[in-house]
Parts: C-alpha cells; structure tokens; sequence
C-alpha cells in the first residue's frame, strides 16, 4: 500500500533563468536565420513556462505522472516541476465544521436533536486524494455516522435509565471524547487528522419537548420538597430534645404530636404561616 512522500522540485528561480536562456536561444536563432533552431527553443521555452508552480505556506501540491504518484510537496514556496506532472493543491490548514443538529434516536428511543463542532485538517494528502472519492464529502458523511451511532448508545439523561452512569447531557468530557475517537477511527482511512470534536448542541425533539420539561420540573420539586421535608424533621427533632434538655417546658405525647404537626406545616409549607397567638394558659 502506497503511503505519502514528500518531494522538493527544483527551485522556481532556475527553471525561470534556464527559461529566459531558451527564449535567448529563439531570440539569436531567428536573428541568425536559423529558423529551425529558433522554431525548437521557442516551443521548450512555452513548455518550460508550464512547469512554474508556487505552493502557499499551509499549503501542498499532489504530483502525478501518467497515473503514477510521484510525491507531494509541502515546503512552500515557487518551484519548478515536470510540466507533464498532473498537480492537485490540497490545503493543510484546520478546518472547522459546525454541524447543523440533526434528529436521532436516544437509547432509549427517546427523539432528541444534537449537534457538534469539529476541528480537522488533512495530515495524508495521499490517503486524502487517493484513498477516498471526495475527502470533505467523506469528513461531512462519516462525522454525521459517528454521531448518530454515539447518541444511540447512552440515554439523553438518568431520568428513565437511573442505571446509566453516563448521560448525553450530563457526560460532558467524557461523551466528547468518546465521540472524538470514533471520528477519528472513521477518519483515519482518508488521512485526516481530528484535532477536537465536542457536542455543542442537545436537547429533546419538539414532539416531546413540552413534556419532558414538564416532567424535569415535577422532578425537581419532588427533589426539592424531600430536601424541605429532610431538613424539617432534623429541625423539630433538635427542638423537641433542646426543650426536652434544658427543662423549658414538658409535653407529654399528645402535645408533642401537635407541636411536631404545626411545625412542619410551618415548615414545609410553600406560602408564609400566619400565627395564632395563645395568650391563656398552655392547656387553653
């Protein structure tokens, strides 16, 4: 299998001073009435003029020969090559593709929409041209596979798989990094290189937005009420020993059942309690 080689043309600066000697030559050959000499370096000199390339720093040019790979040059700069040689320019520069977020199933079957950012460049530029039909066509194709194939391994949440210990939404570091090794896998075989892929866009499908939003909040009052409800009984706990302790007052049962019941009325309420004063005897 055939791998990529760099190769460095003659420079640019010789082939244009050998070029302005043949057209001497065309020029003292005609002046001389040696007409078929003239005739012979004219024709090299226009050949010759083909053959000037310049290649742009980040920058490479593919040469072939009839169909044989002849070595790509990366060094920038204005060269000379065989003007037979076929060129293809490819660019070494990074290349950034936001993803527009596509529709794909959870593992759970639930219809989410999530997009991505990736971050590559070509570091084969034999594998890029030769190996694959449409290097950016593939990058585009293969990503999209890559992440429709990560979004249908992990749930969007812990919702409904509470044995999920990795979330799409909640997986951060680790799902972007998981996503970036499956498109560099995918990749490789075209000879790109992924320097960063990450999630930059998740969330559910229209069609069932409104509704996993509404169970989110449900979820996260009953979560915020057994916090209200935890606290509250530590709270009229540490008030029944301290009266207990300190002697303040003493309640049997029933009056501790009433006070334990108007404290977490008080507390556990979600509008502001309105006391009623006793101002008789403890038994009024």
């Amino acid at each position: 299998m055939k791998q990529e080689f760099t190769k460095k043309p003659i420079s640019g600066y010789t082939g244009l001073l050998i070029a302005l000697l043949l057209l001497g030559g065309a020029i003292a050959g005609f002046f001389l009435s040696i007409i078929w000499l003239g005739v012979i370096l004219i024709v090299l000199f226009g050949f010759t003029l083909i053959g000037f390339k310049v290649v742009n720093p980040n920058s490479s040019m593919v040469m072939v020969l009839f169909g044989a790979y002849k070595g790509t040059v990366k060094e920038n700069g204005f060269f000379w090559i065989n003007p037979f040689y076929v060129t293809r320019h490819i660019s070494l520069r990074a290349r950034n593709f936001d993803s527009e977020p596509i529709k794909v199933n959870d593992k759970i079957g639930n219809p989410i929409k999530i997009g991505f950012v990736l971050v590559w460049r070509v570091l084969d530029t034999y594998k890029a041209v030769f190996d694959v039909d449409d290097y950016q066509h593939f990058v585009l194709v293969q990503s999209d596979a890559a992440l429709r194939k990560l979004a249908g391994l992990y749930p969007y949440d812990n919702f409904e798989d509470h044995e999920a210990e990795i979330a799409l939404r909640s997986g951060g570091e680790e799902i972007n990094d998981m996503l970036e090794n499956e498109i560099r896998e995918r990749l490789r075989i075209a000879g790109i290189e992924v320097i960063e892929a990450r999630i930059n866009y998740i969330a559910y499908a229209e069609e069932i937005a409104n509704a996993m939003l509404r169970r989110q909040q449900a979820t996260a009052v009953v979560a915020a009420r057994f916090k209200i409800v935890e606290g509250a009984v530590s709270m009229v706990q540490m008030a029944l020993e301290q009266l207990s302790d300190k002697k303040i007052v003493e309640l049997d049962e029933e009056k501790k059942a009433a006070m334990v019941s108007n404290l977490m009325v008080v507390l556990c309420g979600d509008k502001d309690a309105t006391p009623v004063v006793n101002a008789g005897t403890l038994n009024s």
